[in-house]
């Protein structure tokens, strides 16, 4: 690493990396990415494989050194990962594929920190239901120390939040190139992003993922952080998903989540829309400790009745209502049918499980 202007730099200084075009012949790069010990975090490595490859099923099931992401100890370190999605690589282009893995332990079995096992299986059980969602992702960007907001001032505080929502000039809106490289990015690899927005809060920002049916919701969230990460990682910028990065009167970040069922999306559709906002009334405490990885803590700096959020002591619902835990969007109150959003889980929350719990409480009744 050097550094340039006090910037640290990889080398190149924003040059493209020469080596990049060189005929790979018939080897593909497979980026293996899995959920660390954090629950918040990814991580990853590449294996050469030989073949195009069609489906998750055509990889091998690889390992990786538990001991070094807080997943096992040292004398029975190794970590299988089984390959479950598959995306073209942005990055590297070709025929080449960022491979998305569930954990398993020494004896094939889910691994503690794998919690798409089980949304998988309670995704199957109510299938018939067709469960949507559309989740959308707030992060915030810092420059590359990781301490300091991505634009803002070097000493102080840029002016107090209103100008920046959906903003456009430099003196409302920093990191847009960003943005846009990463809309772009997963739109080659296949997510089925749906839009972005500047966020109220200076350099913090919003993309949005869905509808997606069933498990392909956190799949596809899981893999559109890393590509917004690792795009961020070329403009020497720190993406943070903490759901309150700022503390004081800025606005936190969330993951808000939106769900319907076939039944919710047909006339009449209100009535199991009310239902279901009923079932998750009496499961509160349930939903809280799964919508960020410490169980709520993280939310609880972010849901404090304040800055669009509800408290995190109670659960509340309303028709446009940006203070409640449940909001009921007004063109669907007058639709009669459509979808909801639950505005709790944090930004750094972990989508299976999210994604997992919610339908244990509408559809499955647990």
């Amino acid at each position: 690493m050097v550094y340039t202007n006090g910037i640290m730099c990889d080398g190149l200084d924003g040059l493209q990396n020469p080596y990049m075009d060189l005929d790979q012949g018939n080897a593909i790069q497979a980026y293996y990415m899995w959920i660390d010990g954090t629950g918040q975090h990814l991580r990853g490595k590449t294996k050469t494989v030989l073949k195009k490859v069609e489906k998750p099923e055509d990889l091998p099931v690889w390992n990786f050194d538990g001991s070094s992401t807080d997943q096992s100890h040292g004398e029975n370190s190794d970590v299988y990962l089984k390959p479950v999605a598959i995306y073209k690589d942005p990055f590297r282009r070709g025929n080449n594929i960022l491979v998305m893995c569930e954990t398993l332990d020494h004896l094939m079995n889910p691994h503690p920190t794998n919690k798409r096992h089980e949304c998988y299986k309670n995704m199957v059980k109510c299938q018939a239901e067709k469960p949507w969602f559309g989740i959308e992702q707030e992060y915030t960007m810092f420059d590359f120390t990781g301490v300091h907001p991505y634009g803002w001032p070097a000493n102080g505080y840029p002016g107090p939040q209103g100008p920046y929502y959906c903003g456009v000039g430099a003196a409302k809106v920093k990191g847009r190139k960003i943005v846009e490289a990463h809309y772009r990015a997963c739109l080659y690899a296949g997510i089925k992003i749906a839009g972005s927005n500047a966020e109220v809060m200076p350099s913090q920002w919003e993309y949005q993922v869905g509808p997606c049916e069933g498990i392909e919701m956190g799949d596809m969230l899981w893999v559109s952080r890393w590509i917004l990460c690792r795009i961020a990682e070329e403009f020497n910028v720190v993406i943070s998903f903490d759901p309150k990065p700022i503390p004081g009167d800025w606005n936190g970040a969330g993951c808000h989540t939106n769900i319907s069922t076939l039944s919710m999306r047909e006339a009449g559709g209100i009535e199991h829309i009310n239902s279901a906002i009923e079932k998750m009334s009496h499961k509160h405490d349930e939903h809280i400790h799964e919508y960020d990885p410490t169980g709520g803590k993280d939310n609880a700096r972010r849901l404090t009745g304040l800055h669009e959020t509800a408290s995190i002591h109670k659960f509340s619902s309303g028709v446009a209502h940006r203070g409640a835990s449940i909001r009921i969007p007004r063109q669907v109150d007058a639709d009669g049918y459509g979808y909801f959003e639950d505005r709790r889980p944090s930004s750094n929350s972990d989508p299976y499980a999210v994604t997992n719990r919610i339908v244990k409480t509408i559809c499955l009744n647990e």
